[in-house]
């Protein structure tokens, strides 16, 4: 266990992401991460996730008020009920247009789906032109005196809006628990742009989403093996990314076997050795669930850890 940023929150050093979920409706059926990745067969899997995640001790999961048109905030909200998770949401529902003077309506609505009357870790998914920082962060830090939040984070925050949310924040006497920021072995940029530094300066947990580089880590895309939905048009699944990624997947499994490990596990424990980084890996069921937990309990030696950072030196960019 961890605490989050310096807050009083206690989390594990591994979550669960939960974007797929839910049984979305009308056009929220397109949300991209749909069809990304696609979703799990029935509720009765994703229970199983759950389950196999606490089982585990992975026990904070991630979700948004966007996944699934707010279906994945609905249905994670039906399988925590009476549970001891922490739940982290991210608001708004929309992708465009959001102000702070709409933050309360958000909660409101997050709270109703989760159907919960406090969220653990609520988080600014995007920052926008539109949005004031200061005035978001002091209408949130309302909500922390309410009790409606019990941790301040954002999402896809740069370096200097980070420090800006903080500095907000810190008036009130409130940290910022966290940013949620793509990070894994294939997309090191937050190691260069800043952001990696600021949250170990400023004492901010770093929560990485897509820690699989969307599944390419896995192992599962080597060679002639081509991802389904959306993400076979990404630069990454092509096949000239497919060769590139090839020697750190390999590296990968070479490492895992001296550990009796998979490519997936490794490239998780990777992230994790990191005290200030948390991955929230997807799960859809509970094999997938128990794959990811399988990060937990070990560690890299520091020369496997160099020569990860080597390898896949082309993607600290």
């Amino acid at each position: 266990m961890a605490v989050l940023g310096r807050t009083e929150i206690e989390v594990p050093r591994l979550g669960l992401g939960a974007m797929t979920w839910g049984d979305p409706k009308g056009l929220a059926r397109l949300h991209p991460a749909k069809t990304a990745y696609g979703g799990a067969e029935s509720a009765v899997e994703e229970a199983q996730a759950v389950s196999e995640s606490l089982a585990a001790g992975v026990t904070l999961i991630d979700t948004a008020a966007t996944y699934s048109g707010g279906a994945a905030e609905l249905r994670l909200g039906e399988l925590v009920a009476g549970k001891a998770v922490t739940v982290a949401s991210k608001f708004p529902r929309g992708f465009f247009g959001f102000r702070a003077d709409k933050f309360e309506e958000e909660l409101r609505g997050s709270l109703t789906r989760l159907g919960r009357s406090k969220i653990e870790l609520y988080q600014h998914h995007f920052p926008g032109p539109g949005t004031s920082i200061p005035d978001l962060m002091g209408r949130m830090a309302d909500a922390v005196e309410a009790g409606k939040i019990g941790a301040i984070g954002v999402s896809n925050y740069s370096a200097a809006q980070m420090r800006e949310a903080h500095a907000a924040l810190a008036k009130r006497n409130i940290p910022l628990a966290s940013n949620q920021v793509q990070y894994s072995l294939l997309y090191r940029r937050p190691e260069v742009d800043g952001v990696l530094g600021v949250c170990r300066e400023l004492g901010v947990t770093l929560i990485a989403y897509s820690p699989l580089a969307m599944g390419m880590l896995s192992g599962k895309y080597s060679g002639d093996a081509k991802a389904t939905g959306l993400r076979r048009l990404l630069p990454n699944f092509s096949r000239r990314g497919r060769e590139a990624a090839a020697p750190v997947v390999n590296l990968l499994r070479q490492i895992g076997e001296r550990h009796g490990k998979t490519a997936g596990q490794v490239a998780l424990r990777w992230l994790i050795e990191n005290p200030v980084v948390l991955p929230i890996p997807g799960a859809k069921n509970g094999r997938q669930a128990r794959e990811n937990a399988g990060a937990l309990g070990w560690t890299l030696a520091p020369d496997e850890v160099e020569a990860l950072d080597r390898a896949s030196a082309a993607w600290r960019k």
